[in-house]
């Protein structure tokens, strides 16, 4: 009876998860999307907890569960004394790089269930167990280094510039196919000699910490939004992985529904960015063919305009575009920009937010800043929604954006970025870029829309010189 309990919660859990995904596909509806997730989660760790507690003694050892209970309930508070303090501590611009983070310890996790697997008594018999095991730490092991290798780009503690190594694709070809080999060998020597399947399985978990480091590596920091959204996928996948190789129903539907989805919006991406799902997953859309080309020179004089220069502008305005970048969530003037926007169309002006798939670091990252700051959902639409009616509208706010901005992606065939989509501001009567300085943006690449003749720079903090912009329209 207790368990088909348990196995009733798993159900109960894993449709609460599906509803979960189909709630955050909406603004509206992601609330109770998350909520329908945290309720699914605690029940899924109390049918755990109940499985591992009762169902897991033995006969021989029936009164050992206050132990194993103990145990748990230990981990979990250790757990949750690291987590808390972190989450409460985090900022949303440090989110993309927590996630990256929090991708890597999946991917440890699944390494370590391969081991104790396969260091269990049953673990050296059976050829798809023993699949699984091998299968299950590579892709844990990629995940691992990847994650890092993404947040130490995303948190500037790297370069963000492709690592080029001579011949990458091969090596990563040859890595791939050592892997195969051994696990072939693995499976095959793993049920007469365990110690020669031990030298095995931690040759394969070097090659997936190897390969996970070098093809996130060779990857631009221009690309990171794609590349945190691909490792997402690959943490689902692993856990699919360990769900096999601890028979767990539960962990297997549920790393099918991260991996699934994290695949899903990568290839999103990919196709909003022009770039290759393929080259995504080998790694290697970072350049072209492992060579960096020198982007073309940009010059002209760039040209200046005060807080009231540009209220006036927005005064007069019959419709305004803001497009926000990163440099807003750093700057936190998602509210400013909020109550510009309010104050805007009380006095009649047409405002809208035009939104690029990556103009965070993360997907959906500007979403979550502006729906925090209570814009209204319906005036926020994506790049494909509003890049035709920048050649209508008459101001254009760049708000800590750049190359989601740039118009070398379509102009200049040698640029990092070129062929990525961009939005086409500069089709607008004016634009007003907000920035610190003419420094180029996190992609490294000079924006030609700074010495536009229809383009004027306010340079400064975002949310202050939105703040003295309200201050001049009074």
């Amino acid at each position: 009876m207790l368990l088909f309990f348990i196995q009733g919660l798993y159900i109960v859990a894993g449709v609460l998860f599906i509803l979960s995904l189909a709630g955050l596909s909406k603004q509206t509806t992601a609330r109770a999307g998350n909520i329908a997730g945290m309720v699914g989660m605690a029940l899924a760790l109390v049918a755990t907890i109940i499985h591992s507690v009762f169902l897991s003694a033995t006969e021989e050892n029936r009164t050992g569960w206050p132990i194993t209970l103990g145990l748990i309930v230990a981990v979990l508070a250790i757990g949750a004394a690291i987590g808390t303090p972190i989450a409460r501590r985090v900022e949303m611009t440090q989110m993309p790089e927590l996630i990256a983070a929090f991708h890597s310890f999946v991917g440890m996790a699944a390494v370590l269930v391969g081991f104790n697997s396969f260091a269990a008594p049953e673990g050296a018999g059976g050829a798809v167990h023993l699949v699984e095991v091998a299968l299950g730490v590579l892709i844990g092991a990629y995940t691992f280094t990847g994650s890092v290798v993404a947040y130490l780009k995303l948190s500037a503690r790297m370069k963000s510039k492709p690592l080029t190594l001579p011949g990458r694709n091969l090596l990563n070809l040859g890595a791939f196919a050592a892997f195969f080999a051994l696990m072939v060998w693995f499976v095959l020597a793993s049920e007469e000699n365990t110690g020669l399947g031990w030298v095995l399985i931690i040759a394969i978990a070097l090659i997936g910490f190897a390969l996970g480091f070098h093809m996130v590596a060779a990857i631009g920091g221009g690309d990171m939004p794609v590349v945190v959204s691909m490792l997402n996928s690959y943490s689902g996948w692993a856990a699919v992985a360990a769900g096999f190789m601890l028979n767990n129903n539960l962990l297997i539907i549920t790393g099918s529904l991260v991996g699934s989805s994290g695949a899903i919006l990568s290839y999103i991406m990919c196709r909003a960015m022009n770039r290759s799902f393929i080259s995504v997953i080998l790694g290697g859309f970072g350049s072209d063919g492992g060579t960096v080309h020198a982007a073309a020179a940009v010059e002209g004089e760039h040209r200046e305009i005060d807080a009231a220069g540009a209220a006036e502008l927005l005064w007069n305005a019959r419709s305004v575009i803001i497009t926000p970048g990163y440099g807003m969530a750093v700057a936190k003037a998602q509210y400013p920009v909020a109550d510009l926007t309010a104050k805007l169309r009380a006095h009649g002006v047409d405002v809208r937010f035009g939104v690029h798939p990556v103009a965070g670091r993360l997907p959906g990252h500007m979403n979550v800043l502006l729906a925090e700051a209570h814009v209204p959902y319906d005036i926020v639409l994506e790049m494909d929604e509003i890049n035709d009616d920048f050649a209508d509208t008459d101001v254009v706010l760049v708000i800590g954006a750049n190359d989601t901005v740039n118009p070398a992606a379509l102009d200049d065939p040698t640029s990092p970025i070129a062929g990525m989509p961009v939005l086409e501001v500069w089709k607008a009567d004016s634009v007003i870029v907000f920035k610190r300085s003419m420094a180029t943006g996190y992609a490294g690449v000079q924006n030609p829309l700074f010495f536009k003749e229809n383009a004027h720079m306010l340079f400064g903090d975002a949310k202050q010189r939105v703040d003295d912009i309200l201050k001049a329209l009074g």
